[in-house]
């Protein structure tokens, strides 16, 4: 089969590319404004990528147009479609789908699924779930938001144990939307036997209205799971609370909360790991906060489920490195570190920033230089939280461009510790001028940022290594 895929290279259809030519199909596709790490992963798969979405693609006639979520029917000021080629499919009556429902047809039929849902953390969750089940010599295949270091890949097929019944698949599950076409959130096409409910908070304000909205999709999602099947739910969280209270039909597991089936004691970076109160295995890593050491708990919980000992898995994530763009470390100059951080909802940050404050202590200046630029963020639904996520870093940079809200006004509560601008050159600017040799330098967003980690290291280099 040859497949074409509208908006390739975002992380899950860059995954959906990435298994379509394992398995075989020929994999051709279209986007705008490409960036790594998914455009690096496409071309090293040797996948033609075609920039923009014109209509002259249809002479590539290949047997599916696959549709990612950020095609819509949009028209532009002057009445064009932003999409043509879309719009020439739908004239022609030619034959398309959505990657999650070509991925459940294709690819996750017969396969007993992993699926990790939740407003914070799925990317990595999902990374350390295959991780460990790669350690257990499980071979999973894997769809991951992101690519994992310890895999090199977003995604992969993976192999059938001898030991399991079915070839094991670990996925990211998103609540987003799964196209203009189809406005039930991707989860609901992956069927799975293992789902890990590892958090809930309101998000994607575009197109929920309220957090009850969220609910009753991740209930969707737990109606799918079979009787033999189970959820993995974090305890802490009240809005899973009421999820689980519409109906729950498989096997429970829960973690985190001080009464649990899965708890941790001890430091972020080295804790143990307790199953109803009893020491089941110990976790020694170089990852911090308190939402990894949850994060872990979520993954050994569903390991468990397809026969990985829990001592077994605790081993695993100790040789676990972490996804590209979570807390990835992009250089060092003269003591001033710079990091990559995927963050961009207030409570992502919060958790970031709070991590890299218990590592790095109290006596080392943190900077935050972050982009609402989600959905979300450019909406101003959440501007009211940015202070409180912003709590650890000392000085906080705000890049503002495609804001309809005042970012300044926003983080008024930071008084001369917040700078805001809608310039990159500038914001670079900003932060050399304030930048001491020892600080940490985090800049967050769930895009490209203009290449801005490359530039402040080349400034910095300028600035001090000259000096």
């Amino acid at each position: 089969m040859h497949i074409h895929i509208l908006g390739i290279c975002g992380t899950f259809m860059g995954g959906v590319a990435a298994l379509a030519r394992e398995a075989g199909h020929t994999v051709t596709g279209c986007d705008a404004g490409v960036y790594p790490p998914m455009s690096d992963q496409l071309r090293a798969l040797s996948i033609e990528l075609i920039e923009g979405f014109g209509v002259e693609q249809l002479a590539l006639k290949p047997d599916m147009f696959v549709i990612g979520n950020v095609v819509s029917r949009q028209h532009l000021e002057d009445g064009s479609p932003k999409f043509p080629l879309m719009e020439a499919i739908l004239d022609q009556g030619l034959p398309y789908t959505s990657g999650p429902q070509w991925l459940s047809e294709h690819v996750l039929q017969g396969r007993h699924v992993l699926a990790v849902a939740g407003t914070h953390g799925k990317t990595t969750t999902t990374s350390m779930l295959a991780w460990i089940l790669e350690c257990a010599g499980l071979t999973p295949g894997f769809l991951v938001g992101g690519v994992p270091l310890d895999f090199g890949v977003s995604a992969r097929l993976g192999e059938k144990a001898s030991e399991q019944e079915r070839p094991l698949f670990v996925i990211e599950a998103d609540e987003y939307d799964t196209a203009f076409f189809d406005k039930r959130s991707k989860f609901v096409h992956y069927r799975p036997r293992t789902a890990v409910l590892n958090n809930l908070e309101f998000d994607h304000a575009d197109i929920f209205p309220d957090l009850a909205a969220i609910e009753r999709q991740f209930h969707h999602l737990v109606r799918t799971v079979p009787a033999s099947g189970r959820v993995v739910i974090n305890g802490l969280e009240e809005a899973l609370t009421r999820v689980l209270h519409q109906g729950c039909w498989s096997e429970q597991r829960t973690f985190g909360a001080a009464v649990s089936d899965f708890t941790a004691v001890g430091e972020h970076h080295a804790f143990d790991v307790l199953q109803q109160g009893r020491k089941v295995g110990r976790v020694e890593w170089e990852l911090s906060g308190e939402h990894n050491q949850l994060n872990a708990l979520a993954a050994i919980a569903a390991a468990e489920h397809v026969g990985v000992a829990p001592a077994v898995a605790a081993q695993a994530l100790g040789s676990f490195h972490n996804v590209k763009r979570r807390m990835e470390l992009r250089g060092t100059v003269v003591g001033i570190t710079v990091y990559d951080d995927f963050a961009h909802h207030p409570t992502a940050i919060r958790t970031t920033l709070d991590g890299l404050r218990q590592r790095v202590g109290q006596q080392q200046r943190i900077l935050a230089v972050f982009e609402p630029r989600s959905n979300t963020m450019k909406l101003g639904t959440m501007k009211a939280q940015l202070p409180w996520s912003l709590k650890e870093a000392d000085l906080a940079f705000c890049h503002t461009a495609g804001l309809d809200w005042n970012a300044a006004e926003a983080l008024e509560a930071l008084g001369d510790a917040a700078f805001t601008t809608d310039n990159i050159d500038t914001l670079v600017r900003q932060v050399l001028t304030h930048v001491r040799p020892g600080d940490h330098i985090v800049c967050m967003s769930n895009g490209g940022f203009g290449g801005i980690h490359g530039k402040l290291l080349t400034a910095l280099q300028d600035q001090f290594a000259t000096a």
